[in-house]
């Protein structure tokens, strides 16, 4: 086929997921491959330098994934270089649209978490208490460089321009399809739009009570999972299980809650949601059945942050306010 979409994808700081999604398309992705041409995919696939990436002309590549946030110096440029080749860009995946659960590391300084990572650690065998450095020079003659971690984590549109977003930890493979379709046919919406169905994870349970015309109860009780076995019929909000699916995009098909998993937000907020985790608040409290509720909430979750954030610290106003205290302590 003429005119294929010339096509590249980005591994910037995050675990790969959101790209073993894209190969789960199995066959379909051989189908796909009749409209996209991949010249880039860096570096988990190709066997590519990232100098390929740079010397390629300025707009040539039509179509670029980036999964993961930016975490590091390496992260930043290559995102950078991506962008300027690149005709559209699409931020894929939880890291990408909103930090992930890595950049949840904000929460806490950089020093914080190499003393974690390279001292206090009790798996850590490290007496001299060496941290890794951005430059050695190795035997006097070799010098040996690595990428520098940045103070604090971004995510893809907070250093470059972006076209769409596509949520999910990692997107659903069969969300991911119905993108790839979309895409090859030009059914796109405006930019800077999220590619979603538009539905919650709720419009898409089974369990939800609204489907079968019963009233949606207030929660009596708060349970967690390791504690009990949830009831695979009723839902788990009203079970007393910390739910999210009221205000998650439900591009999965509710997929945790079928293997009876609460929801816990990586698809994104559901459209005109600005603060994941403001909304998810608000949802739950206004869900509670009275203040010993909320008392028993706050006795058996006592990271709220880390809960109600999980996904989307770096896209929220919590992470602005967190940077805050960190200049002001500095």
């Amino acid at each position: 086929m003429a005119n294929k979409l010339k096509t590249a994808f980005l591994l910037a700081g995050g675990c790969a997921g959101c790209e073993m999604s894209v190969v789960d398309l199995s066959e379909k992705l051989v189908d796909a491959l009749e409209h996209l041409e991949i010249v880039f995919w860096a570096p988990t696939v190709a066997d590519v330098k990232y100098q390929d990436l740079e010397d390629m002309p300025d707009k040539s590549i039509d179509l670029a994934f980036v999964d993961g946030m930016i975490r590091n110096t390496e992260n930043l440029h290559t995102v950078q270089v991506l962008r300027a080749k690149s005709k559209v860009l699409v931020a894929f995946g939880a890291c990408a649209t909103l930090g992930g659960i890595a950049a949840l590391g904000d929460l806490h300084t950089k020093e914080e978490l190499f003393r974690q990572a390279y001292k206090d650690s009790f798996s850590t065998d490290n007496p001299e208490g060496v941290y890794p450095e951005p430059e050695y020079l190795l035997d006097g003659k070799y010098n040996l460089t690595i990428p520098a971690i940045l103070d604090t984590c971004s995510t893809i549109d907070q250093v470059v321009a972006v076209d769409y977003y596509v949520g999910g930890c990692p997107p659903h493979p069969s969300f991911v399809g119905k993108l790839v379709g979309a895409i090859v046919a030009g059914d796109l919406p405006p930019a800077g739009s999220w590619l979603t169905g538009g539905k919650a994870v709720c419009d898409t349970c089974k369990r939800n009570p609204a489907l079968t015309g019963q009233e949606r109860l207030p929660i009596g009780e708060i349970k967690r999972t390791i504690d009990d076995r949830p009831d695979p019929n009723i839902c788990l909000l009203q079970q007393g299980y910390m739910c999210f699916g009221p205000v998650t995009q439900g591009d999965c098909g509710a997929s945790c809650l079928n293997v009876n998993i609460p929801c816990r937000g990586c698809g994104g907020p559901i459209p005109g949601i600005k603060d994941f985790g403001a909304r998810c608040v608000s949802t739950l409290a206004s869900s509670m059945a009275s203040e010993a509720v909320a008392e028993q909430f706050i006795e058996k979750y006592n990271d709220m942050a880390k809960m109600f954030y999980r996904y989307s610290h770096t896209a929220s106003k919590l992470n602005h306010r967190v940077a805050e205290q960190k200049e002001n302590a500095a």
